[in-house]
């Protein structure tokens, strides 16, 4: 037959349909959707990890930049897999095997200038790290690492997250409440509601840490309430300084904050209820006897409670003095905060934020620059110079027609 017969035309659709079949992307997406619905289906564990190490050791093999999305997708079910109770590496006999297996990911990515894949592998890296409590080699991997600019915002929010607990460890409270309250900002505002709450608990923990109680409405807010009724009952205890109710809290929901990684946070917060309640005594008492502040604090001792009023005097927490002879304290009248540079701090910090948002927002809004090769700016500078000669005609001609 001549060159378009239906024969011919038929065997170049089935060229195109095998081409499109043995596409790379096209065999790894479909590899992701039958690891992803193993997955779904709780067909975790060994075989699960085995098939996603099928899709890694196969998307590898590629330097592609259509394969970094998936690429990076596959590590992710390769860590998920691995998080399976029923797995070996789960079960501790290989987190280090598959840390490596993340080390080298990572490396490749960054010779490939894969910004998808290093956004994916920096977050599962620290999400391995804080998971077995190695935050000191997580912060070293935060340190030596940059995050990529091209990212998405929902592994932002997950670096934020893992971040603000790096910092919340290493008692830079202020640090990590920002860097969680940005992750509950960069974070998907109606869905993703398990990584909403898990960040608000964080953020409670570290507000109670700094000494400050969060609003109530923060308790109520919805599809949140009965995730967050065990914090709400420790920032009550810790607002109203007593101690009792506040060892009963940690006691009675002591797995919950153990399942959620906030059991050591929350037990620093003793020394919080223990301020709070220092602050009362000096505000009601001008004079009183160490032996009543330790029987208010429920202390063994008088010189037990000596050092901690010491400690809180040296903090800033209350103004007053020791008389070590008689053992008491002596309060003093607290002076007028708006006197002092704490307003001037509080007004630096908020326009701190304002300015981080703004530039957050500049870099946003950048496009790529067009980029034109030679020939089209040639062509360019031809157009301008034709319509100058033209409109340098008709004026030559209006002139001639004056005359």
């Amino acid at each position: 037959g001549g060159a378009g017969s239906p024969r011919e035309g038929a065997g170049e659709g089935k060229g195109k349909a095998a081409a499109a079949a043995t596409c790379p992307e096209v065999v790894a997406y479909l590899y992701l959707l039958a690891l992803l619905r193993a997955v779904d289906a709780g067909k975790g564990g060994e075989g699960a990890y085995a098939a996603a190490e099928e899709v890694v050791a196969f998307v590898s093999r590629f330097n592609r930049r259509t394969m970094d999305e998936i690429s990076a997708r596959a590590y992710f079910y390769l860590a998920l897999a691995a998080a399976a109770p029923s797995s070996s590496v789960a079960a501790g006999r290989g987190p280090a095997m598959l840390r490596g297996k993340l080390l080298a990911a990572y490396r490749s990515a960054c010779l490939h200038h894969d910004a998808a894949g290093q956004a994916m592998l920096i977050n599962l890296l620290l999400e391995n790290y804080v998971a077995a409590s190695q935050y000191d080699q997580a912060d070293k991997l935060v340190s030596q690492t940059t995050f990529p600019a091209k990212r998405s915002n929902n592994q932002l929010a997950r670096y934020l997250y893992y971040l603000g607990r790096i910092r919340a460890v290493q008692l830079e409270y202020a640090e990590a409440l920002k860097c969680l309250q940005e992750a509950l900002r960069k974070a998907p505002q109606t869905a993703a509601w398990g990584f909403r709450v898990a960040v608000t608990k964080f953020i409670v923990v570290v507000q109670l840490l700094t000494g400050v109680i969060p609003p109530r409405a923060v308790f109520h807010t919805p599809k949140m309430v009965d995730a967050l009724a065990p914090y709400l009952q420790i920032a009550s205890a810790v607002r109203v300084g007593d101690l009792e109710r506040f060892g009963a809290v940690v006691e009675e929901f002591h797995d919950v904050f153990a399942k959620d990684k906030t059991l050591s946070l929350v037990a620093r917060m003793r020394h919080n209820v223990i301020k709070t309640v220092l602050k009362k005594i000096c505000k009601s008492y001008s004079c009183i006897p160490l032996a009543d502040v330790a029987a208010k604090l429920r202390l063994e001792d008088a010189d037990q409670a000596e050092g901690i009023v010491a400690k809180a005097i040296r903090d800033g927490v209350v103004v007053a003095e020791i008389d070590h002879k008689e053992q008491y304290v002596r309060s003093f009248e607290i002076s007028d905060t708006y006197s002092t540079i704490e307003p001037s701090n509080a007004f630096h910090d908020r326009i701190d934020f304002c300015l981080g948002i703004h530039n957050d927002a500049v870099r946003a809004m950048r496009f790529p620059e067009k980029t034109e090769s030679a020939e089209a700016n040639e062509a360019r500078r031809d157009r301008i110079k034709e319509e100058q000669e033209l409109a340098s005609a008709l004026s030559e001609d209006g002139d001639d027609e004056e005359f």
